[in-house]
């Protein structure tokens, strides 16, 4: 056995409570390299009578590592443990004081999870786990109000610009909500709405006041209430990082410079505020003038952003939010920023825009999840531009299930494309295939699923402000066949727990092929998906198990393939897949 690359922490990922009398442990090997793995534990205080040993097993692979992980359920809230790892014909034992080639007669010097305070029990909303998110850009989605138009707006379905207007508004959404509903969403994301001068909402100029080119505060509260009453969440989009340059504490502070009373409100390194070659005398996001970096540390400003956020939870009635640029504010401001909106919606979400690893952020005290864009690009790298082949996108969907707690991966938010990406079919050079294969992927992986508006009819758009397309409401222009699909996917996961919160299990991934298999598995269903990215039909085999019937429930070929029945011969199960085509069975 390498000791070398044995790790386990008593903490974060690898040890960490599920409930009030569960705590999940893991632990990572050398690939390959490890046979079997045992938890020996029991309670401090009753050693000898409730020592047990627990199996591991394991959950998740890399390119170097085997990631192990159990279940434990101590009597008494207490446990003290170590492991007990054999392979090559070695036994070893791993606890706190490092590794022996005995076992330990007594537990001192084992690891420790001292008691299971429900309060520190990493909760994630259960509806978000089960959620199917549907992305609004709200000035773009439907202009359902004319009345409310900006004086410079353009003709719906103009070529996007940076500062172009084309007069979306809340009542177009809430004019609309059936066909959202239809769609099978059970959530909305919407991007900013307070009253701020840009068509995107992102430089905020009033945190307490709804932009009044989308509507009144009436005309919101109507809509969140029916989105309610159609069982639909609503999450609500800001940035706390910075404000706009018209936020009037701003605008006081370049008035009066250091005699502001709102100069300590944000971080200026000279006065008189300026820009000189390029870079403004104060911290901005990037070095955009215009978007001025508050200052979380200080009381006043920490007192007006928490009330915004209390505000619009608790009054309006959103169900969560998610937050822009989050990695660069203070993690304390965070901590400070969950209280305030759990106590006004014990159930709210709460949705960081971190583009990388986000551990530090979802320990339970911060948030519940963050923006998965490790996920968009390895499935982009996979299906869409061919950079990987299965084996490293099975090893890229393992990582990240073991990087994070098992409640924040079921609530990690997937999405394929965003008002800040392009849009995945071009992405996929207009190849719809393509595009159905990352939809599969995307609806039958651990997380919540994010549909970005206009995708599903077949909406196409390249970087930032191409991909901010107006919404196509003339049905002979939508692709509805697209639409169908996305209909029957997204009623796929809602139909099976097991592909919303089932166990995950990399069946068939090889090195230098584009084919890919895994199982999803619960007490009610175990279901595989396969999946064939690769522009030529594949013949997979792969193994099944006990089950010797499989019923297809989805697949990408035509409509004639559903309810097609698969059987096994013996454990093995042969499966054939047309060019970036999948399909989704059901063990009878």
């Amino acid at each position: 056995m390498l000791l070398e690359a044995i790790e386990h922490r008593p903490k974060m990922n690898w040890a960490y409570t599920v409930d009030k009398e569960t705590i999940h442990l893991r632990l990572r090997t050398k690939k390959n390299d490890v046979e079997h793995v045992d938890v020996v534990g029991g309670d401090k205080y009753a050693w000898d009578r409730t020592k047990t040993e627990i199996p591991m097993r394991v959950f998740a692979s890399d390119a170097l590592f085997d990631y192990w992980e159990c279940e434990v359920k101590p009597p008494y809230r207490r446990f003290k443990y170590g492991f007990k790892l054999q392979g090559g014909g070695d036994t070893v034992w791993m606890n706190e004081d490092g590794f022996h080639f005995t076992e330990r007669k007594n537990s001192d010097d084992f690891y420790e999870i001292a008691y299971i305070n429900p309060e520190d029990v990493i909760k994630t909303p259960e509806w978000a786990k089960n959620a199917v998110f549907y992305q609004i850009f709200p000035e773009r989605f439907a202009n359902g109000d004319p009345s409310r138009d900006p004086e410079n707006v353009q003709p719906w379905g103009g070529k996007p610009e940076v500062d172009s207007f084309f007069g979306g508004d809340l009542e177009g959404v809430r004019q609309h909500l059936d066909y959202i509903q239809d769609l099978g969403v059970n959530a909305i994301y919407f991007t900013p709405i307070f009253k701020a001068p840009s068509n995107h909402k992102y430089d905020t100029e009033d945190y307490l006041q709804l932009d009044p080119h989308f509507g009144d505060i009436d005309t919101l509260k109507k809509l969140i209430e029916e989105c309610h009453g159609r069982g639909i969440r609503v999450l609500l989009d800001a940035v706390f990082n910075h404000s706009g340059k018209t936020f009037k504490p701003f605008v006081d502070v370049k008035e009066n410079g250091a005699d502001s009373v709102y100069a300590d409100w944000f971080h200026v390194r000279e006065y008189p505020i300026d820009v000189k070659d390029g870079i403004p005398t104060y911290e901005t996001f990037s070095f955009e003038p215009n978007m001025p970096k508050f200052n979380t540390g200080h009381p006043e400003v920490k007192k007006y952003l928490l009330e915004a956020a209390r505000y619009w939870i608790g009054e309006v009635g959103f169900d969560g939010w998610r937050l822009d640029v989050a990695d660069e504010v203070d993690h304390r401001f965070w901590r400070e920023f969950q209280t305030v909106v759990k106590e006004a919606k014990p159930d709210a979400y709460i949705v960081g825009e971190l583009w990388h690893e986000a551990t530090p952020w979802l320990q339970g005290d911060q948030f519940d999840s963050a923006m998965n864009y490790p996920f968009t690009y390895a499935v982009r790298d996979f299906v869409a531009l061919g950079k990987t082949d299965a084996r490293k996108f099975s090893y890229s969907l393992s990582a990240q299930l073991a990087r994070y707690p098992q409640p924040v991966s079921h609530a990690a938010f997937n999405l394929l494309d965003s008002h800040d990406t392009e849009r995945m079919l071009t992405v996929a050079d207009g190849d719809k295939n393509k595009l159905k294969l990352a939809v599969a992927i995307q609806m039958t992986y651990p997380g919540t699923p994010c549909v970005y508006y206009g995708d599903e009819i077949g909406i196409d758009g390249g970087a930032d402000p191409d991909c901010r397309k107006c919404m196509e409401w003339d049905e002979s222009k939508q692709d509805l066949e697209l639409r169908g699909f996305y209909k029957q996917m997204i009623a796929l996961r809602h139909e099976y727990a097991a592909l919303r919160t089932g166990r995950f299990d990399i069946l068939h991934a090889e090195e230098g092929e584009r084919t890919l298999a895994y199982r999803r598995e619960d007490d009610e269903a175990t279901l595989i998906v396969a999946l064939n990215a690769s522009d030529r039909a594949e013949t997979i085999e792969i193994d099944a198990g006990t089950a010797s019937a499989w019923e297809v429930l989805h697949t990408g070929e035509a409509e004639a393939q559903q309810d097609k029945k698969l059987k096994a011969s013996g454990e093995r199960l042969t499966i054939e897949l047309p060019a970036y085509g999948y399909v989704v069975l059901k063990a009878e």
